[in-house]
């Protein structure tokens, strides 16, 4: 499935899932655009690996998903850059946990910014010349919590449930066109910030890393086993292709059964 030709915009994909998605578009040929926080050595040493393996041009943006006036420079630096956008991919977000009564508004308002909005506004400012051309394809990373409910992530929840809305929504007014748009609801991901949950796990358990893994998942994933940021890629890349043009508005689990119990 090759996306020569096209040109991808990533958030938060410097490292984890985005980055393993990046590294999918780039492999079937996608110019990317890079976008998330972190190292600056760091992100160029990775920038410039995948030009040089995947010989597509890419390059970084390092927008504050916060701000609607940063995400539409992000898409505005993009087709400045890279000549258009023809994918988008809606993955950037963060994460608190807390009660409800003790959830602190601050952080309320800073995840629905980040994990929500920031969606509709990167999808808002793209559309118009994916439409102009009647072709695009916007992807938003959303969760098996867009779908069901954990305890403690009432602003999370919230978020990835109105981002599968909002991809149903965004699937219907473009769907007479060559415009598609769907999630993804992965489950445990392996990705470095959650295997350092399981080394820290195993060494406050005094238990090996694989009985670490089995306990963090165990309650949920009944696979026992992570899904990785290069599956993730992979479906990704299938969503972009031809083959997967009929399928809009779909909330596709990647979880292990999750969602099966």
């Amino acid at each position: 499935m090759r996306l020569d030709d096209c040109v991808a915009v990533v958030t938060g994909s410097t490292s984890g899932i985005g980055l393993g998605i990046a590294r999918a578009l780039a492999s079937a040929g996608a110019d990317v655009m890079l976008n998330g926080f972190g190292d600056a050595d760091a992100i160029e040493a990775i920038r410039r690996q995948m030009e040089d393996e995947h010989n597509v041009r890419v390059a970084f943006n390092p927008a504050d998903l916060a701000e609607p006036e940063a995400v539409e420079a992000l898409i505005d630096g993009t087709t400045r850059t890279l000549g258009r956008v023809d994918i988008l991919v809606n993955n950037a977000g963060i994460q608190f946990t807390a009660p409800v009564q003790s959830f602190p508004a601050d952080r309320w308002d800073a995840i629905l910014a980040v994990n929500l909005s920031a969606a509709f506004h990167s999808t808002r400012f793209v559309l118009p010349q994916m439409l102009e051309r009647n072709w695009g394809r916007i992807v938003n990373v959303a969760s098996v919590h867009g779908l069901v409910a954990s305890t403690h992530k009432a602003a999370y929840v919230a978020a990835k449930h109105g981002l599968i809305g909002l991809t149903k929504v965004v699937a219907l007014e473009t769907a007479p066109t060559g415009v598609t748009c769907n999630a993804i609801c992965p489950g445990w991901v392996l990705t470095p910030l959650v295997q350092r949950q399981i080394d820290d796990l195993a060494t406050r358990a005094g238990i090996d890393v694989d009985s670490a893994q089995r306990q963090l998942i165990g309650e949920k994933q009944p696979s026992l086993d992570f899904a990785t940021p290069e599956q993730i890629g992979a479906l990704v890349v299938f969503l972009c292709s031809d083959a997967a043009a009929q399928i809009r508005g779909a909330a596709l689990p990647v979880d292990g059964a999750w969602l099966a119990q």
